[in-house]
């Protein structure tokens, strides 16, 4: 839950998305809510569960973007070189609700605004090190959420503004946050049983490869089903959302795999019961460990009880690069998603993975000056091979072509 409730609303965007305006305003998360004042109104595939390089839950960690940097989520590591998140969270983007139009809109604040629009400085550094970038939306104390849509029609048109945000600014996916909403300010509508599902169904279709994660909290957590289908079938993962707790998603569709019991606040669990509920997690083969509040100071002495009982392996806290490796890329010129480091070794299709590495996807590579990279065309290096010995731009430059063809590599 969240504590708190910044509600300066600073700059607008409009035309970016047919015509509707786009600004937010963010909550801070908790562990108890607190009264809040209300704002004027503003005119399936599952994914893997492997830490990156380890395998292991995956670290889901949201920043509260108002007071903190988010690129100080790429900053933490395990002792052998591995990211120690996954997956961080902007939070947070906001449903604000048009009183003239009586539709729904997209708002970003100051602070949100900043990281979008300078995605260059904020997102990609993170992406280039193997980590996914969420979207948090939220309510705004305006009637508008994720679990008031009056039809079909309006959640459809509210998810194309989503999809368009995860384009624009080139996130990996959207996370739903079911507070604030205070459904019925401004003649709005109560909860309905088919909002959630008809928002999640079609932002799925529009974005069939992207993350769309939910927050497990609020009206939506019991509007999950709708005409036979399931919000579970649509998201890839949920997680608890009480910090110090730890409580399984009731969501019916997702594996255990791709559910987060346990949660945290950095800045007020105690770290003794961070180690707690990450070992329960371990126990009991959860796949997600949520991790909130992230700051600006280095963390990584507490953040080392979780990760030692994650994955054996304490953090540390390194502003460089602290691992020597291979990169990998989705896209030529080493931009789209890359791999974290790779170090010296054999690995298959498998053990790339944990690194982040897709099969069939790699167009460019970066290489540590005297090594040298063979990569094979199929598994167990198999196939066509290559052997690379410097940065390489553009794999479709090769004899024969190797791009989106590698599935196998060897380090030296």
């Amino acid at each position: 839950m969240r504590t708190s409730f910044n509600s300066s609303i600073t700059k607008t965007l409009s035309a970016l998305f047919g015509g509707l305006l786009l600004i937010t305003s963010a909550c801070k998360k908790g562990e108890a809510p607190v009264p809040v004042e209300a704002v004027n109104p503003v005119s399936t595939t599952k994914l893997s569960t492997n830490a990156i390089g380890v395998s292991g839950p995956k670290g889901v960690c949201y920043v509260e973007v108002n007071n903190n940097d988010i690129r100080n989520v790429g900053n933490y590591y395990l002792s052998t070189g591995q990211q120690l998140f996954d997956i961080s969270i902007i939070f947070a983007a906001n449903i604000n609700y048009n009183t003239t139009t009586q539709k729904a809109e997209l708002f970003f604040n100051t602070q949100v605004t900043n990281v979008l629009s300078n995605k260059a400085t904020y997102i990609q550094p993170l992406q280039a090190k193997g980590i996914k970038v969420l979207l948090s939306i939220l309510g705004n104390h305006q009637g508008a959420g994720i679990s008031n849509f009056p039809d079909q029609a309006s959640a459809t048109a509210y998810a194309q503004l989503l999809s368009n945000a995860v384009t624009t600014y080139g996130l990996d996916g959207i996370d739903f946050d079911d507070e604030y909403a205070d459904y019925g300010t401004n003649g709005t509508g109560q909860p309905n049983s088919s909002s959630f599902v008809y928002l999640v169904t079609a932002l799925r279709q529009l974005m069939p490869t992207k993350i769309i994660s939910f927050y497990f909290y609020g009206p939506a957590a019991s509007r999950l089903s709708f005409n036979g289908v399931t919000v579970g079938s649509k998201v890839d993962y949920s997680w608890n959302a009480i910090y110090g707790t730890y409580s399984v998603p009731s969501v019916p569709g997702l594996a255990a795999s791709n559910l987060g019991p346990a949660a945290i606040d950095i800045q007020s669990t105690s770290s003794s019961t961070a180690a707690s509920l990450a070992t329960q997690t371990v126990n009991n083969s959860y796949g997600i460990y949520l991790y909130y509040n992230l700051p600006n100071a280095d963390s990584h002495t507490y953040l080392s009880s979780v990760s030692n009982a994650l994955y054996g392996k304490a953090t540390t806290f390194n502003t460089g690069t602290p691992a020597t490796g291979v990169n990998f890329y989705q896209d030529i010129n080493y931009t789209g998603t890359a791999t974290s480091a790779i170090p010296k070794g054999s690995y298959t299709l498998a053990q790339l993975q944990a690194y982040g590495f897709v099969n069939d996807w790699a167009s460019s590579m970066k290489i540590p000056s005297g090594w040298s990279v063979t990569m094979y065309s199929n598994d167990n290096f198999t196939g066509t091979s290559w052997t690379l010995t410097s940065n390489t731009t553009n794999f479709t430059t090769l004899s024969p072509n190797a791009n989106d063809v590698v599935s196998s590599v060897k380090i030296n």
